[in-house]
């Protein structure tokens, strides 16, 4: 889900090997620079949580889906043109 100045995102380890805290971190360096290059304000700081249960995962889906409902940005969610999922199965 991308917001106005910040971003929320599910990520699972890769099947490959590639460490996961490794591919948050450059994930996190590259929106750093993007945002920094293009002047945008960018939230400062982070939160990483890890999710370890179905019900956790489900609420904090409900919780990051809803954000720009709850922030006044449309009236329903389907009017947010920047969010999505990306279904590793299907790539």
């Amino acid at each position: 889900m991308l917001m106005l100045d910040y971003m929320h995102y599910f990520a699972a380890p890769f099947p490959d090997g590639v460490a996961l805290g490794l591919w948050v971190k450059a994930t996190k360096a590259f929106i750093r620079l993007a945002a920094k290059e293009h002047e945008i304000k960018w939230q400062k700081g982070f939160f990483d949580h890890v999710l370890r249960s179905r019900e956790s995962y489900s609420e904090k889906w409900e919780y990051v889906w809803q954000n720009p409902v709850r922030a006044g940005l449309v009236a329903k969610l389907d009017e947010w043109p920047f969010s999505g999922q990306i279904d590793i199965d299907e790539l």
